[in-house]
């Protein structure tokens, strides 16, 4: 079995994808850290599934149980942010049509500029 310094010193010679691939898929049972060059979702891909490969069955249902879990609260902080960023857009667009509206400006200009309704901008 090589050594993990010997591995690391052929690692700094890798060019490409296509080396950095054929090293990997060698030296992946002796892999024990992620090098930096080594960083990219597919090779991610990789390390996570021969990890998950060595799971018995009770612990590779846990795993995926937190997947779900993480995906969900993920899922669900994206949508809450989405959200709140459409209602920070709206109510930029009210703040321009309330100074427009104070400068006397037309409702079709006000339209024109932030896209709000004509009902919406004569509540303002």
């Amino acid at each position: 079995m090589p050594s993990l310094s010997s591995l690391l010193s052929v690692e700094d010679d890798l060019q490409n994808n296509f080396d950095k691939w054929m090293y990997i898929l060698q030296q992946l049972p002796y892999l024990q850290i992620e090098r930096r060059d080594l960083h990219n979702p597919a090779f991610q891909t990789l390390f996570e599934a021969s990890e998950t490969a060595k799971f018995t069955p009770e612990e590779k249902n846990k795993y995926e149980e937190s997947l779900k879990y993480y995906r969900d609260l993920k899922n669900m902080m994206d949508t809450a942010f989405e959200e709140g960023k459409a209602v920070a857009k709206k109510e930029y667009k009210i703040g321009i049509a309330r100074r427009m509206k104070m400068g006397d400006e037309s409702i079709e200009k006000i339209i024109q500029f932030t896209g709000l309704a004509k009902e919406e901008i004569e509540k303002l």
